[in-house]
């Protein structure tokens, strides 16, 4: 009987500690995604700031970065963060 509890410990254990994907009502956000798939998914963010560029070589603007926030959801802003049109993290802030 242990084993089978520590079994279902170790198989739901990558669940809980997955960080790379945010719920939005029953479909699932993933790192990568495009902006437009997560408007889809999760619909207009509450704030939307432009927050630089990321420099190549020679101090030329590669890519756009631009953060969204969404409204607490049980207490914790959420704060995506895209780099050239993709998600690169995925933030959770509790509400001060």
């Amino acid at each position: 009987m242990k084993r089978l509890g520590l079994l279902l410990v170790l198989c739901a254990s990558p669940l809980l500690s997955h960080a790379d994907t945010l719920r939005c009502g029953s479909k699932l956000v993933n790192l990568g995604d495009r902006t437009f798939e997560v408007m889809q998914k999760c619909g207009e963010p509450a704030f939307r700031d432009p927050v630089g560029y990321t420099v190549g070589p020679y101090n030329r603007r590669e890519t756009n970065i631009e953060e969204w926030a969404y409204e607490p959801s049980n207490g914790m802003f959420t704060i995506l963060t895209f780099e050239g049109n993709r998600l690169t993290r995925i933030e959770r802030k509790r509400r001060q």
